[in-house]
């Protein structure tokens, strides 16, 4: 076999066993890693095939890796969340004096999105200028792109204003810096006053309000865009999942699925993705299962997403299972897939099992552990009631602990009767936090749970005094494809009659059971205290 008949049949390679059996004959017939061309064709089919430990071990036995595979190895590492890896690469190119093109910055940028390192970001502004490669839109976007997502929107600003040419994604870019940095309210005004609204902008607005935690306005905004006459994206198709996975909205998630179906978005790895999380998130796992066994090439993403369907039913089981499943099938685990993982043991009481896994996350994939990694084995330990052993993970952690570790912590104390390591963690999250309602709740529930009455009118006392009200609470259904929001004292639903009617039947129904109970049977007085019937 020549190189000729290698190049032809690499062009055509459409399996992994396929592309096996060539890279098979291209060493035996000498053609890897003597001809530069082949092994770097091989390599570059094996990052398609998002194969990242043969990819990499092939990549290091070329003598001299040409721009595209490098390239190719940085888009494979950043769709693992390997930013630091991927800038690695980038300062390599430069090293050995490749000319880094259009792809390969953006690469850079998009790294150094996801690193949040606005430094590296800059050197590699500053070299797109020398290259003269900041008049191409795709790498100004990009740049707007990399300063709103480190938090320096004033930078995004002057990058869009010295922009020669605009097109639709350079005026998404801009909308999604408004709604990071400068809020929802602001980046609907910036909406509504732009000259052309796009569908990639209609995109940015929903997503933004996705992640805004504000779904059904997203929902609101896919229809004005609808009625508009835009087709929406397949982007659009997954924030509007998204959106349905939140409140649960069953019916209306089926209808974007035929949607994306009809369009042949459904096809989309990532709109798969985003339909077994919202047929997970509204109960129907059968659904999600079935949309996981007809995606042909199931990356890290993939996986992912079915293990984190499986915790959010409960089936920790499951999620290691498929785990388990996701290593033999060759795809490296990412750090969003230790975090699903360990959340199943902890809702499970796994605690050897969770164990283990928070321990091979770097010895053997050398991925640190995050806040969110922390805040699972905090959770474990605690439901487990091993206390000191969470508080000895905290002190050891790499990272400045949050207030979401803490309050697992006194959740965990709260359940257990551990006063001492309760008082810790309250007076952190009210250090971090002072106005946070959710601590002198807990602390009222650990106080009133252990008869220790005098405390909790205290906890009641300092919230009055600190005019601190709890977070009135928020839940919503879905009747007939409509979607319901309910909120505490909401006077505005219009059924708000009847609902306040029957919610007052309930209430002294509620009292006359309880008060009829018969508190005394084994001979003590106990007290109710009237607060806690109203």
């Amino acid at each position: 076999m020549d190189r000729s008949i290698c190049h032809h049949l690499l062009a055509h390679c459409k399996t992994l066993r396929a592309l096996q059996r060539i890279h098979a004959l291209a060493v035996a017939h000498g053609l890897h890693p003597r001809h530069q061309s082949v092994s770097c064709k091989i390599f570059r089919c094996y990052a398609d095939f998002g194969r990242v430990v043969d990819a990499r071990k092939l990549f290091d036995e070329i003598p001299h890796p040409d721009l595209i595979s490098f390239t190719s190895l940085m888009s494979l590492h950043l769709q693992l969340d390997h930013h630091r890896e991927a800038l690695s690469l980038f300062s390599r190119i430069v090293a050995v004096g490749h000319r880094p093109d259009g792809y390969a910055v953006v690469g850079a940028l998009s790294a150094s999105s996801g690193a949040g390192d606005q430094r590296f970001g800059k050197a590699v502004h500053g070299l797109i200028v020398r290259l003269g490669l900041n008049h191409e839109v795709v790498v100004g976007n990009a740049l707007i792109d990399m300063y709103s997502q480190c938090g320096s929107f004033e930078s995004s600003v002057r990058v869009f204003d010295r922009m020669f040419m605009r097109d639709e994604v350079t005026w998404g870019s801009m909308l999604h810096g408004y709604i990071k940095c400068a809020g929802l309210d602001s980046a609907l005004s910036f909406f509504e006053h732009m000259p052309v609204r796009s569908v990639i902008a209609w995109t940015a607005l929903i997503t933004g309000h996705v992640q805004g935690r504000q779904p059904i306005r997203a929902l609101e905004l896919f229809g004005r865009m609808v009625l508009e006459g835009h087709r929406p994206t397949q982007v659009t198709i997954v924030g509007v999942l998204s959106a349905c996975a939140d409140i649960g909205a069953l019916d209306l998630g089926r209808i974007i699925h035929g949607y994306g179906t009809k369009c042949n978005a459904s096809s989309n790895i990532i709109v798969s993705n985003a339909l077994m999380d919202m047929y997970a998130k509204s109960g129907s796992i059968e659904m999600a299962f079935s949309v996981f066994q007809e995606v042909q090439l199931k990356d890290a993403f993939t996986w992912t997403t079915v293990i984190s369907c499986c915790t959010v039913q409960g089936d920790a089981r499951k999620a290691l299972e498929l785990f388990w499943a996701m290593l033999t099938a060759g795809v490296l685990p990412n750090s969003v897939t230790f975090v699903s993982v360990l959340s199943a043991c902890s809702h499970a009481g796994l605690i050897e099992e969770g164990r283990e896994l928070f321990g091979r996350m770097h010895a053997v994939y050398k991925i640190d552990p995050q806040l969110e990694h922390y805040g699972c084995m905090v959770d474990l330990l605690g439901r487990g009631g091993l206390l000191e052993e969470a508080e000895a993970l905290i002190a050891d952690m790499n990272a400045e602990p949050d207030i979401v570790i803490w309050r697992s912590l006194l959740s965990a104390c709260l359940v257990h009767r551990n006063d001492r390591l309760a008082e810790i963690a309250a007076k952190e999250i009210i250090q971090r936090e002072p106005g946070d309602d959710g601590v002198y709740v807990l602390l009222w529930n650990m106080h009133a749970s252990s008869n220790k009455w005098r405390e909790a009118r205290e906890i009641r006392h300092q919230m009055v005094t600190r005019k601190i009200f709890k977070t009135p609470g928020c839940s919503w259904i879905e009747i007939d494809g409509v979607v319901h929001e309910f909120l505490v004292d909401d006077k505005a639903h219009d059924a708000r009659r009847e609902i306040y009617e029957t919610l007052e039947c309930l209430t002294r129904q509620f009292k006359m059971d309880l008060r009829s109970y018969p508190w005394e049977q084994d001979g003590s007085s106990t007290f109710i205290d009237e607060e806690i019937i109203v």
